[in-house]
């Protein structure tokens, strides 16, 4: 029976060349050939009925039917579905190199379900952590808040984003963002949509809101430059992979 194998080497992803794109390999067996486990083989949840597997490779030998490619960039070769389920094999591969010991007593882990990890020694069994983070799109009229944070590669802005903390609520963790990053309160906060964001285990949560009171200033430790941008003079913005670019794109339909 044939099967989907996502196989990472040097976190990046090795893709089939098609006629019209690329796929992920589908056939019996794992196309050894190009690469062999240098682990665990972990069977992901299925597509379209099809099984998935997926493991890191010790070593890729390509061919002209191969290429390897980072994860990011195949959301541009892949359909949508399959770059979501290569993202899921992304993170529980990142999962399965950083469980390795048991955080308790510190003996070998082994895989105790295709999600989950027991220690061999005491039993402490583990799952895959996400880390929840929200992103918000602030506007005053035809104005939106964007900002260049210090960690981004490149040249675009984006939006105000930042990870939930224990203890609080999304729309706390919205406010208390914004108001550490840019000093500005925010109204009428409105939830947009989420995605799953494997770089390395994420879920963003994303957010419309009003601007309120305030001048901005901005916190340096996060955030590079940002100001009020006029909807008919953005910068450069988020690629389309991005929920940032899905609430930029969503706010400037209500002008059409």
């Amino acid at each position: 029976m044939k099967k989907y194998w996502f196989i990472f080497y040097d976190s990046k992803l090795l893709l089939e060349k098609i006629n019209d794109g690329y796929t992920i390999p589908l056939q019996e067996n794992p196309p050894v050939e190009m690469a062999s486990p240098k682990g665990d083989i972990h069977n992901i949840s299925s597509l379209d009925g099809i099984d998935v597997l997926s493991y890191s490779a010790a070593n890729v030998i390509l061919n002209d039917k191969y290429e390897i490619c980072p994860l990011r960039e195949s959301y541009h070769k892949l359909p949508l579905e399959l770059y979501l389920k290569a993202g899921k094999c992304a993170e529980i591969l990142y999962w399965d190199s950083n469980t390795q010991y048991c955080g308790k007593c510190g003996s070998p882990m082994r895989l105790h379900t295709n999600i989950s990890k027991i220690c061999t020694k005491c039993g402490n069994e583990v799952w895959p952590l996400l880390s929840t983070a929200i992103i918000v799109l602030i506007h005053r009229g035809d104005d939106v808040l964007l900002v260049h944070a210090n960690n981004f590669k490149g040249h675009f802005y984006g939006l105000v984003a930042g990870f939930v903390e224990t203890g609080e609520n999304l729309e706390q963790a919205v406010r208390r963002e914004v108001m550490e990053e840019t000093g500005l309160e925010i109204k009428n906060l409105r939830y947009f949509g989420s995605q799953p964001w494997p770089y390395p285990c994420g879920l963003m949560v994303g957010f419309h809101a009003d601007y309120a009171r305030g001048e901005i200033k901005l916190q340096q430790s996060e955030l590079e430059t940002g100001g009020w941008f006029n909807k008919n003079k953005l910068p450069e913005i988020p690629e389309k992979l991005s929920i940032a670019r899905k609430l930029i794109d969503d706010w400037l339909c209500g002008y059409k």
